[in-house]
């Protein structure tokens, strides 16, 4: 209830009503207190860390083979572009994908079809500037798969529900459940919580976990911290530690540690023992004028960066590789991204002419 609602109930109603009186006042004086603090909303909770595992590390980055892109604008408001992406000795990617990419400021769509026919479709649609709701969708030969999410960001908060394979024809809910809720309590810190229901089947028993989650950002660095409660995979703690060196360097850790049940004649639940397992990884992220450079090092052995090259305004060059010192492996990868603009849309965009919309992504 906001202040315009709270005036819009009769004065007379709540001047003759003690309990309601207070419970205004306390109400209001609340806000009050929470405006003076001048908190900011802090992103969901699924990307507490999102300085460092979406910007840093080369999780979402990393590719081995051959690539060649070929993108298509047709236009910039709203944003409309076709995509042929050519692939070669890839590790999990098809050898031809054609994509197709719309967006204003309400609606985001995304379509994907890949050479043997599989299709992944993506849809946001922002309902108002506070509530999105996006869709994935994924249809392959063997699986397919459906996710409904919907985040809500306040003032100084963002809640979030998420729904994947939901299905009740079975006689029963079966599915994948997510809820979390991640809400700023000082300029610095934000504390947030996360509950996941799930049951596979319905001849399974269904399975439920909690996770916390910390995050604070100082001047110049942002540490999150996450803990999950013991489910039936174990327990786990993650944390990250995200720097800016310069305005151009920024280098990121990320620490994981999971506990999980010891093996059956290996010391089970019985004997109390618990299977440990931790991992560790430090990249760093160097931005130049017309490149940016990325590497990682990992407590497994492997050491990997990758480099992207604007050669040209249309025109850029990504070099990838990593070595396994452990296993003595190496994989490389290179690819080409060429944007094929039209005189017309170059023009507009040196220009400035069309701003593009503020696409729900």
């Amino acid at each position: 209830m906001d202040d315009g609602k709270l005036a819009s109930i009769p004065t007379g109603l709540i001047n003759d009503n003690a309990l309601a009186s207070a419970v205004r006042n306390t109400y209001l004086s609340f806000l009050e207190r929470r405006d003076a603090l001048g908190l900011s909303n802090p992103g969901t909770f699924e990307n507490i860390n999102r300085e460092v595992s979406r910007d840093v590390l080369l999780t979402n980055f990393m590719f081995t083979g051959l690539r060649a892109e070929w993108n298509k604008p047709i236009s910039n408001s709203p944003i409309f572009q076709l995509s042929h992406q050519l692939s070669m000795g890839a590790q999990g990617m098809s050898p031809y994908t054609f994509s197709a990419l719309y967006g204003s400021s309400k609606v985001f769509l995304q379509g994907t079809m890949e050479n043997d026919g599989s299709l992944v479709a993506r849809s946001n649609y922002r309902w108002n500037d506070s509530l999105i709701t996006k869709t994935h969708a994924q249809i392959q030969s063997s699986q397919s798969m459906l996710s409904i999410e919907n985040d809500y960001s306040g003032r100084d908060f963002t809640a979030s529900l998420k729904a994947m394979n939901p299905s009740i024809i079975e006689g029963g809910v079966k599915g994948i459940f997510i809820a979390s809720y991640l809400q700023s309590v000082t300029p610095s810190l934000a504390l947030g919580i996360e509950a996941v229901w799930q049951r596979v089947a319905m001849n399974s028993s269904p399975e439920a976990l909690l996770s916390y989650g910390a995050r604070y950002k100082g001047s110049d660095w942002i540490a999150s911290l996450q803990v999950q409660t013991e489910g039936p995979q174990g327990s786990a703690i993650s944390s990250s530690y995200w720097r800016r060196l310069t305005d151009k360097v920024s280098v990121g850790t990320d620490l994981s540690l999971q506990f999980a049940p010891g093996l059956s004649g290996q010391g089970g639940p019985m004997g109390g023992s618990l299977q440990k397992e931790g991992s560790a990884t430090a990249g760093a992220k160097y931005e130049f004028r017309a490149s940016t450079f990325r590497a990682q090092v990992d407590s497994k052995g492997r050491l990997s960066c990758l480099l992207e090259k604007t050669i040209l305004p249309a025109v850029r060059v990504t070099f990838a590789g990593e070595m396994d010192h452990l296993k003595q492996q190496a994989k490389v990868g290179v690819g080409v991204s060429v944007e094929a603009m039209s005189e017309d849309l170059m023009e507009q965009a040196e220009k400035g002419g069309v701003q593009a919309p503020a696409v729900p992504f």
